[in-house]
């Protein structure tokens, strides 16, 4: 690197030290405060990460869990643009997964089992004969040790859970870690998963937020355009399990390669869209084969002007339009969360892995370690 351009990186980083703070906890240690105890006695406690841009979190210790995430509009009025609970126990007895850290496995495994080296593990089945992000009680309904790791140039949460040996019937003792990291100059929200394992087994972590960028959870999400890089998808059956193919979108309804409204093909006569209720369905990233961070889905919702840009490293995307949602969950200042209120974009590996050999693998062994990134990118059109 040259002099001059260690001379402009100096000057962005000074200048980045020295702007002035317009609100507490801005600098320094994030915001603490107290959620709520759990039925087992276990205090849970909620951190609130904010920047110089307009744009906050909240995550709570129990599910390394995303429980507000308020971003301007073009307008710079922010709003909170997912849905969440107003207290612990909405998230301790909720089945929605709102914002919560998904493992061991996100997704679905089919019958709740699968063989790895000879051995068939069983896993608690939590939706009809498959296992759902983790089974009974997945990493979302647990207790998460967290500890502050903020910069001068970004507010960072790091939370860590350890998963033991066979639980859900998962094999070895996993040493999971999510970090949230917030710039202070930025909008955007950095999610980095890390795990270890004693004995060989299988991951695949997401978040689990569902979003409504108008930040009105009254409105629907049919009126969001969504583009997603991906030409191929992987069809399920009517258990909403992968059946193994990698098919074209060209043609379908699963054609998002293009910014397109939601809600335009929706409900089109298509057999796939039938089984999902909706989109609820894996779509296969054009990516490049460098392990990096690269465009998977813009997300744009035209009256706030509010647009979500979701980067990762991931080879998978899922896209949930919120078909189950159904009035009866209240949500946040009691809400009733009616159908297709909030869409999800989970970036993953693909459903079902350890049962199809011909998607990327989620095994994981020992001296190895599992890492993937995802970062949400806001921005409002003027």
């Amino acid at each position: 690197m040259d002099r001059q351009a260690i001379l402009r990186l100096s000057l962005i980083a000074f200048l980045a030290l020295s702007a002035p703070l317009p609100s507490k906890g801005i600098a320094g240690k994030l915001e603490v405060a107290e959620f709520g105890t759990t039925v087992d006695g276990q205090a849970i406690e909620s951190y609130r990460l904010v920047n110089r841009r307009g744009m906050e979190a909240v995550v709570i210790n129990y599910g390394a869990t995303l429980v507000s995430l308020r971003v301007p509009d073009r307008y710079g009025k922010t709003a909170d643009v997912v849905l969440g609970y107003d207290d612990l126990n909405g998230y301790e007895q909720g089945k929605s997964f709102f914002g919560g850290t998904i493992g061991r496995y996100a997704n679905r495994i089919a019958n709740g089992r699968f063989t790895l080296n000879g051995t068939v593990f069983h896993l608690s089945k939590n939706d009809g004969p498959n296992t759902l992000h983790g089974g009974d009680r997945g990493f979302n309904k647990r207790v998460w040790k967290a500890v502050d790791r903020s910069t001068a140039l970004a507010q960072i949460l790091e939370l860590s859970y350890t998963s033991r040996d066979g639980e859900e019937g998962f094999p070895g003792n996993l040493e999971a870690t999510v970090t949230y990291t917030l710039p202070l100059n930025s909008n955007e929200l950095r999610l980095e998963y890390s795990a270890k394992t004693d004995k060989e087994t299988v991951v695949n972590l997401t978040n689990h937020s569902y979003f409504n960028l108008s930040g009105d959870p009254t409105q629907e999400i049919t009126n969001h355009e969504l583009q997603l890089n991906a030409s191929r998808f992987t069809p399920i059956n009517a258990a909403l399990i992968p059946t193994g193919e990698l098919q074209s979108v060209s043609g379908t309804p699963f054609d998002f390669r293009k910014l397109t409204v939601i809600g335009a093909r929706i409900d089109a006569a298509n057999e796939q869209l039938k089984s999902g209720k909706g989109y609820d369905h894996n779509w296969v990233l054009d990516r490049t084969s460098r392990p990096e961070l690269q465009l998977a889905a813009r997300l744009f919702e035209p009256k706030s002007g509010r647009m979500l840009e979701i980067l990762t490293t991931e080879p998978g995307i899922q896209f949930y339009s919120g078909n189950a949602l159904d009035g009866t969950v209240r949500g946040k200042k009691g809400e009733l969360y009616r159908y297709r209120t909030g869409l999800c974009l989970e970036t993953q590996h693909f459903p079902d892995s350890p049962n199809h050999p011909n998607f990327p693998s989620t095994t994981l062994k020992p001296g190895q370690t599992y890492r993937s990134e995802t970062v949400w990118r806001f921005s409002a059109s003027k």
